[in-house]
């Protein structure tokens, strides 16, 4: 892709599971996290008022069956922004809530010989 760079993040063996980083990239703050050895760029900003999205709590989501029974599932896949508690999927961005209508960009994360690198 034209136009694109990788940026260095930090090493595979620095950023643990369920853990992630935040690095500041051509003036944004992005967010590395790892999903069970899977890594996922996300924006740190809230769509909803400007918030550090990525610096609150990693959450589940509580779903409903045909019978109604409800169970917690895609547990740690979410962050929880701390101002308010908006819920952004880390793999889509998209908001839990309002999926079809917010949403926070997301970033390719790229690894080579154990190092992490965001694409922009």
């Amino acid at each position: 892709m034209s136009g694109t760079r990788k940026h260095f993040v930090t090493t595979v063996d620095e950023l643990d599971e369920s853990e992630h980083v935040i690095v500041d990239i051509e003036e944004r703050e992005i967010a590395v996290f790892n999903l069970e050895g899977e890594y996922y760029g996300l924006l740190n900003y809230c769509v909803h008022q400007s918030g550090p999205a990525c610096e609150g709590r990693l959450t589940g989501e509580v779903v409903e069956d045909e019978d109604g029974e409800l169970s917690y599932e895609r547990d740690g896949e979410f962050v929880c922004c701390p101002w308010h508690g908006w819920e952004f999927d880390i793999k889509s961005g998209h908001n839990l809530a309002r999926p079809d209508e917010y949403r926070v960009p997301t970033y390719e994360i790229v690894e080579e010989g154990g190092d992490l690198y965001v694409t922009l």
